[in-house]
């Protein structure tokens, strides 16, 4: 098994894919409006409210890597977000990285429909 910093690098990559990839075939936007309405979902502090809302959906597994993650000694912190924050966002990357290497897209499509509404607030938002 991977390191829960490892496994919350791939992670990051994969929800920035996500978020980019929704806001690519649900608005008409040119690049940089694009790139600052994913900045919205990829920063620290949405994605600490982002474990929030969907940690309770965790299997055992799943709580495991998010725990583990969340507890691992962090070399770097983000410049506008708590350490709190950091470490829980921490955790939920690592917990999408987990899922995206595991194949197990259904879970992500799973918790991308919980977090569905964010998505479509911060499009609303933008017009």
């Amino acid at each position: 098994m991977l390191s829960p910093l490892s496994l919350a690098f791939v992670g990051d990559a994969v929800w920035s894919l996500i978020v980019r990839q929704y806001f690519c075939i649900h608005s008409t936007y040119k690049n940089t409006a694009l790139h600052r309405l994913t900045t919205r979902l990829v920063k620290a502090t949405f994605q600490s409210q982002a474990l929030a809302e969907v940690e309770g959906y965790f299997t055992e597994e799943e709580k495991g890597v998010a725990r583990r993650a969340r507890n691992v000694h962090l070399t770097t912190t983000a410049k506008n977000a708590s350490l709190t924050d950091y470490r829980r966002a921490t955790s939920f990357e690592a917990v999408i990285g987990y899922l995206y290497l595991r194949g197990e897209k259904s879970r992500l499509d799973f918790f991308l429909s919980i977090l569905l509404l964010h998505f479509e607030e911060v499009l609303g938002k933008s017009k």
